[in-house]
Order: C-alpha cells, then sequence, then structure tokens
C-alpha cells in the first residue's frame, strides 16, 4: 500500500494529507506547541480578571483537530512542559506552573486531545460540526481552567465563573466563527470532505 493512499485514509486529520514520517510528526508536535506560545502572546489585559483574552485557545483547538488527538496531545504537553520549565510562553510572556490562569493551560491539553479525536471522526470537515467541535473544546478549556483560577486565587466559584469565563465568551465565538471558515476550507482546497 502506497504512503498517498494511507495519508487519505478515512478517518484522517489535515496533517495526514503531508507524507509520512517520524521528522513530519516531530516537526508538528514542535510547530503546534511554537504556535500555541505565539499565539499566548497576543494578549489583551480584561478588567477585574486575572485571566487576559488571547490567540492562546484558538491556537490550541486547531492544533488538535489539524494534528489529531496524539499529536495535538504532544503539541500541548510540550508547550506545557517548556513553559513549566521557565520558557516565557504562557499569556503575557509568563512562565511557570502556579499562575491563576495555568488551569487554562491544562485545560487545552485536555481540550486538543478531545477535539483531535473528533477531527479523525470528521468534526472539521463541516461548520455546523465544526462549530460543535470548537464550543467542546472550549468547554472543556474552561471545565478545567475555571475551578483552578478559583482555587489559584481563592475566589468563590461564582466570582472565578464572571471573572474567568463570562469575559470572554463572545471572543471565543469569534475564534470558533474564524476556524468555521478555516478548518472545512482546507479540506476543501485538499479535495478531501
Amino acid at each position: 500500500m502506497s504512503t498517498a493512499s494511507v495519508s487519505f485514509r478515512p478517518g484522517a486529520v489535515l496533517a495526514d494529507l503531508l507524507p509520512a514520517s517520524r521528522v513530519r510528526d516531530i516537526a508538528l508536535v514542535v510547530g503546534g506547541a511554537a504556535l500555541t506560545g505565539l499565539a499566548a502572546q497576543l494578549s489583551v489585559p480584561v478588567p477585574g480578571s486575572p485571566v487576559p483574552v488571547t490567540g492562546q485557545t484558538f491556537a490550541a483547538l486547531l492544533v488538535g483537530t489539524a494534528l489529531g488527538a496524539g499529536r495535538g496531545f504532544l503539541s500541548l504537553a510540550l508547550y506545557a512542559l517548556v513553559g513549566m520549565a521557565g520558557v516565557p510562553w504562557f499569556a503575557n510572556g509568563t512562565s511557570g506552573a502556579g499562575g491563576a490562569s495555568f488551569g487554562y493551560v491544562l485545560g487545552m491539553l485536555l481540550a486538543t486531545t478531545v477535539v483531535g479525536a473528533l477531527a479523525r471522526r470528521g468534526a472539521d470537515r463541516s461548520v455546523l460540526r465544526t462549530a460543535g467541535t470548537m464550543a467542546l473544546g472550549s468547554a472543556i478549556i474552561y471545565g478545567v481552567g475555571v475551578p483552578y483560577l478559583a482555587l489559584a486565587t481563592g475566589m468563590s466559584f461564582g466570582a472565578a465563573v464572571a471573572a474567568g469565563l463570562t469575559p470572554f465568551l463572545i471572543g471565543d465565538a469569534l475564534k470558533a466563527a474564524l476556524a468555521m471558515g478555516l478548518l472545512p476550507a482546507a479540506w476543501k482546497l485538499a479535495g478531501r470532505s
């Protein structure tokens, strides 16, 4: 069986359209971590919240859908480990594992894996399925990030929701709309649906 026929099999993600090799997989994992780190630097403070609006969540979800669950998980694990080791590529150029927003990084690790698994099932190939995939990914990020924010800051859960979820909903809807255009279009350009 040729590499090309394996690359375009049902259950493929966008990254599988590239010729298969270990070098490809390593480059994709490192590239996904770097994209997430760069996107985290696109940061806007939110008044009254220790959590800024960033491009980080969009990048993490895009990495998961484009690379699949395994490579997506490895990308975000690399991103988290390198940031914990001191590379200042978390939001606002921070690093370390103790900050109020570190729970969102952990949530992104889980969300990337889930959306990657869904992408293998075609969840990134139409506008509606992509919308559902991005909404689920965002919910997972908040499901981990908001309780962590409450614990890390001593906020009540309600205050953590007000500071770490509510101000971000419109931005997340815009990020989902961008993904809804990008991912199905990428499949169309590749000639697959």
